[in-house]
């Protein structure tokens, strides 16, 4: 793509309202624009991002035999009266009238309608067990939208709904979906911590959060060093549900049976969070199937939630310096900028972007007129992984590569380069 028609309106000055590196810094890349309190558009930037998100969302869950759907975002009122919700979720809930006068609400959860859905179609314990997901907007009438996406109103999030025979198969599913979410932030190029957790509104006895490790995270965490000491074979929910994790409001330094020297304290920005919850809402929306014995039950379900946008900022305010973003390279949105700083250069910079984009690599280049300066600074801001600069060494046929993250300069051949870039992403 080059860089003279992709809408990317940087700025060089900090918002006067964003509080947060995250919500400061989506603003200057050019990555968002808001259209009112706690509600964005997402520009190409942004969007480019949360399509990887997207990607290896569904990737991971459909690997465990997970079925992608997509449900309405306007949710009839008396779904959430048959459950007994419609009272009790709070001014969160947008409710509104059509103009037929039938009550409706602008969904923040979809456990009602997706058990709508079933029991329309799940008789028989053969048809289970189902695990339904969705990467769907949702809204969420925050009584103080703040710190851009980590906290808006309207937000994309990818919630699963699992359904089981058995409290000892949902319990399996809950375990299955544990793991999938380690897999799915791994393969996002995230460490995180899972905490037990309130299930809240959602209810149920069992549910765990997932946290991102950033110093200006939301909630403090306590933890145990053993977490930073895994191996891989060991990121499972057997063995990280072992290891001492909670939230500030759950930790009691009098009780807790860590070592003073092992116990780490973080700031932690929540970004997935499940539920098991039995029958709560088969039961109280009459889902009936026959179980194994010919008997009627209500199955056993659990919902699997991960904020796709709040990722983006979470993702940020873990990696970032003073020049900008640095995004991992596995959530990228494009994978090398391309920097010419001469026109005289030009028809040699077009050469290695042509040679880039036929090795299948994403590129944004720099073909505009803007100075030098500009246009490093907006590269460094926009922290894509890799930058390949076209200077007066071009007419040796070297080119120079920056590593954003470390800085770390190397001066190679356009073949090199490209080699290199391709190398990097193995």
């Amino acid at each position: 793509m080059r860089l003279s028609s992709f809408l990317l309106p940087v700025s060089k000055n900090n918002p006067q309202d964003a509080q947060i590196v995250s919500h400061r810094l989506m603003i200057r890349a050019g990555m968002i624009y808001q259209n009112t309190s706690g509600i964005y558009s997402y520009l190409p930037l942004a969007q480019r991002v949360i399509q990887k998100l997207d990607h290896i969302i569904e990737t991971g869950l459909n690997k465990i035999g997970c079925q992608r759907i997509t449900m309405p975002t306007i949710q009839p009122a008396s779904l959430w009266i048959e459950s007994g919700r419609y009272g009790d979720y709070g001014k969160e809930m947008l409710k509104f009238e059509d103009r037929h006068d039938r009550p409706l609400v602008y969904g923040p959860t979809h456990e009602e309608v997706v058990t709508d859905i079933a029991r329309a179609y799940i008789k028989s314990y053969r048809q289970l067990p189902k695990i339904l997901y969705q990467i769907h907007w949702k809204f969420r009438d925050e009584i103080r939208p703040r710190f851009g996406v980590m906290r808006g109103r309207e937000f994309l999030m990818k919630d699963a709904y699992s359904f089981d025979e058995t409290e000892q198969g949902a319990r399996h599913t809950y375990e299955k979906m544990f793991n999938a979410y380690l897999d799915i932030f791994k393969m996002m190029g995230l460490n995180v911590i899972p905490l037990k957790a309130d299930p809240g509104p959602i209810g149920g006895d069992l549910s765990h959060e997932f946290h991102v490790l950033a110093d200006t995270g939301e909630s403090e965490l306590y933890y145990d060093e053993a977490f930073h000491e895994l191996q891989p074979q060991d990121m499972t929910m057997e063995k990280l549900t072992q290891l001492y994790a909670v939230a500030d409001d759950q930790h009691d330094p009098y009780q807790c049976s860590i070592p003073k020297e092992r116990l780490k304290s973080r700031r932690g920005i929540e970004v997935g969070h499940i539920f098991y919850f039995g029958d709560k809402y088969t039961k109280s929306m009459n889902m009936i199937t026959v179980n194994s014995k010919g008997e009627p039950i209500h199955p056993q379900m659990g919902s699997y939630g991960i904020g796709v946008t709040r990722l983006l900022g979470a993702i940020i305010e873990s990696s970032h310096d003073a020049q900008g973003i640095i995004w991992p390279k596995e959530v990228t949105p494009f994978q090398v900028g391309l920097i010419n700083l001469k026109e005289d250069h030009k028809v040699k910079a077009d050469e290695l972007y042509h040679h880039l984009l036929d090795h299948h690599l994403s590129c944004l280049y720099d073909d505009t007129d803007e100075g030098i300066g500009k246009k490093f600074s907006t590269m460094d801001l926009i922290g894509l992984p890799l930058q390949i600069i076209i200077g007066d060494r071009i007419q040796e046929n070297l080119v120079e590569i920056k590593i954003r993250h470390t800085g770390d300069r190397h001066i190679m051949s356009m073949t090199d380069a490209v080699k290199f870039v391709e190398d990097f992403y193995m």
